[in-house]
C-alpha cells in the first residue's frame, strides 16, 4: 500500500504554515502539491482536504510535540518565589535535543524556554483538530511498520539538510536534487521559505518510513518528551 507523506512546517499563524503533500517512489521522494495556509484555508482544512481519499498516512510535523520531561516534574507543585533546583539545561532541553546536537551538531531551539513552545502548542491544536475532523486517533509512530494507517511524527527540516549532506540553510532545496522531485510545485509557492521547509518535512517521513531515522536510545523519555526523527550524518551510513 503507498504512504501519503504530509507534511508540515508549522507556525502559530496560517498565512506562515506551509503544507505538502507527497509520495516515496525508491529512492526519490515526489511532491504532487504544496501550499501555504490562509485564514480562509486553515492547516487542519486544507490538510483534510488533500488527505481525504488516502488510506495510509504520515504525517510530519515541524515544531516540539512535547516538553522536557524535567520541566513538568519540577514545575509541579511549585510555589512563586521558591528555587527550582535545576539547572536550565536540565529544564527547558529534551532528551532528543540534545542527541541532534550530539549527532549532527545542529541544536534545536529549546521549547521549555523560547516562542517555540507557540508553534509547538498550535502543532499540538492542529493534530486535535485532524483527529477530531477524520475520526482517526493519529497515534505518533515509533516504527516503519506498526500497523496505524494513519499515523505522525515530529521532524526537524534543519536536521533533515545536515543528516543528507545538503546546506543548514533554511527554505533551500540545494543539496536534495535527487532526493526531493518538486517539479510539480509551482515556481512562485517555492519561493516561499515554509512551503520548501515544508517540502524537506515529507523527506524526513521518507527517511522514517525507510528505516533510516535515528530511534530513540530511551522510549520511555520519548512518549513523555517527543522524538526528532532524523538520519545519522551521510558518512557514517556510506
Amino acid at each position: 500500500m503507498t504512504v501519503t507523506l504530509l507534511g508540515v512546517d508549522c507556525s502559530t499563524e496560517p498565512r506562515k504554515t506551509g503544507l505538502a503533500l507527497g509520495e516515496l517512489h525508491g529512492e526519490t521522494v515526489s511532491i504532487s502539491r504544496c501550499s501555504i495556509c490562509s485564514k480562509e484555508r486553515p492547516p487542519a482544512v486544507l490538510a483534510r482536504e488533500w488527505l481525504c481519499e488516502s488510506d495510509s498516512v504520515l504525517i510530519a510535523l515541524d515544531a516540539p510535540l512535547g516538553w522536557p520531561r524535567a520541566l513538568g516534574a519540577t514545575l509541579q507543585g511549585h510555589m512563586a518565589g521558591a528555587a527550582l533546583g535545576k539547572e536550565p539545561n536540565q529544564l527547558f532541553r529534551r532528551a532528543t535535543d540534545d542527541e541532534i546536537k550530539r549527532r549532527l551538531g545542529k541544536r534545536p531551539l529549546d521549547v521549555g524556554a523560547d516562542r517555540i513552545a507557540r508553534t509547538a502548542t498550535a502543532a499540538l491544536r492542529l493534530l486535535d483538530c485532524l483527529r477530531r475532523g477524520t475520526g482517526r486517533p493519529i497515534p505518533l509512530a515509533w516504527t516503519p511498520d506498526e500497523d496505524a494507517t494513519w499515523r505522525v511524527i515530529e521532524v526537524y527540516p534543519a536536521a533533515t539538510r545536515i543528516a543528507h549532506g545538503a546546506p543548514d540553510q533554511g527554505g533551500s532545496l540545494a543539496g536534495l536534487d535527487d532526493l526531493l522531485d518538486c517539479s510539480a510545485v509551482e515556481p512562485s509557492v517555492l519561493a516561499r521559505e515554509d512551503a520548501v521547509d515544508a517540502c524537506v518535512c515529507v523527506l524526513a517521513a521518507a527517511d522514517f518510513l525507510r528505516g533510516r531515522a535515528v530511534s530513540p536510545p530511551n522510549l520511555e523519555t520519548a512518549l513523555l518528551e517527543g522524538w526528532i526523527w532524523a538520519p545519522g550524518p551521510l558518512a557514517q551510513r556510506r
